[in-house]
């Protein structure tokens, strides 16, 4: 009976962390093979941009900025604890929750402070100034999405070839610094002056290979919108690696165009139906149906507003519009029996006359 009760809690853990909202690793901006130094300085980076104390805006603003900097400061929290990441990897969530590590944003800790002490925000400065460490080249992507993917969000495997840092035989000069040497040239005569002075280290060298990341798209995110990945980028020998930068491409859609949070759909329809009005549906993005269609007269080039039919707002729960631009075929010709009809019906309307020339 307990090996049953196990097995469900196991199953029902398994399922809350594929319905789990949140990535800690996105949060982070790391991939999930990352390694403690790894998730460390990509959490500095993170904090030092994201801290709420350095946020000018509304209130709402600044209490979004805070909460996303729990969010994140969590994630750190969590992915550093190696039982605690155990846990996450498998079980997400809630078998945080249920270990008793929470599952929430803003731990008992602040490991902002372990990073930078009490003199990091607060109108104290920056502290001390760390000594800088060589980083190598940044790598930028364009990844190319179709406006769906923009409308629904998804994951995109992203398969590039990057140096590797890897053994090599003999040795080589590394740590090196500059040392001051004073030296007596003469009585009571110094000379100063400066010389590299090196470490030997195991040698190195640098092998291509594949590797393969997954990037998060949100839904909303705008054309040109970068995905940073913290050292994914090239490497470089003591050193850190560079950073990767993943941008959004959109291709063309065939019936929809994006215009920041907008779309613009443009719809064809016969001259009858512009007279006497059409009922028609189009099928959006993610495939619902919105009824475009009208009882009354539709002019060439009649543009409709349809509210809250448009892009989802990036990291907002609301939507942009959508907006239809009416286009009337015309016939190429008609007959003569169609054209003295249509003087009939039209011709003798004085009233229908005095519309158009008013509108001419």
């Amino acid at each position: 009976m307990r090996r049953q009760a196990a097995f469900a809690a196991a199953l029902l853990l398994g399922f809350f962390a594929l319905a789990a909202a949140r990535d800690y690793y996105d949060l982070l901006q790391v991939p999930r093979s990352a390694n403690d130094a790894q998730i460390k300085r990509a959490y500095r980076k993170l904090a030092l941009k994201m801290h709420p104390d350095k946020v000018q805006g509304s209130e709402e603003e600044k209490k979004a900025a805070a909460q996303k900097f729990a969010d994140v400061s969590h994630a750190y929290e969590v992915l550093t604890d190696p039982e605690k990441r155990k846990v996450y990897d498998r079980y997400g969530e809630e078998g945080l929750k249920q270990m008793g590590g929470g599952g929430g944003g803003g731990g008992g800790g602040d490991p902002f402070a372990s990073f930078f002490g009490n003199f990091g925000f607060g109108g104290f400065g920056f502290g001390q100034q760390e000594e800088e460490t060589p980083k190598g080249n940044n790598v930028l992507v364009e990844l190319e999405v179709s406006l769906k993917d923009l409308y629904l969000g998804g994951h995109f495997k992203l398969i590039r070839d990057k140096n590797v840092v890897k053994p090599a035989p003999g040795t080589r000069k590394c740590n090196c610094k500059q040392k001051v040497v004073t030296q007596q040239i003469g009585p009571g005569m110094y000379q100063q002056y400066t010389t590299q002075v090196c470490e030997d280290c195991p040698n190195v060298k640098y092998v291509r290979e594949p590797e393969t990341l997954t990037v998060h798209v949100e839904p909303g995110m705008p054309d040109g919108h970068t995905i940073t990945f913290f050292e994914e980028g090239e490497p470089i020998v003591d050193g850190e690696h560079g950073d990767l930068h993943v941008v959004l491409r959109t291709l063309p859609h065939p019936r929809f165009e994006r215009r920041g949070d907008g779309l613009m759909y443009n719809a064809t329809i016969s001259l009858l139906e512009a007279l006497v009005g059409f009922e028609r549906e189009i099928e959006h993005l993610d495939g619902h149906k919105v009824q475009v269609g009208t009882k009354g007269v539709t002019r060439p080039g009649e543009v409709r507003w349809f509210q809250g039919e448009g892009m989802p707002q990036f990291e907002k729960t609301t939507r942009g519009d959508m907006w239809v631009t009416y286009e009337v075929a015309f016939p190429r010709e008609i007959s003569e029996e169609q054209t003295a009809e249509l003087r009939r019906l039209f011709g003798g309307d004085s009233e229908w006359q005095r519309q158009q020339r008013d509108e001419l």
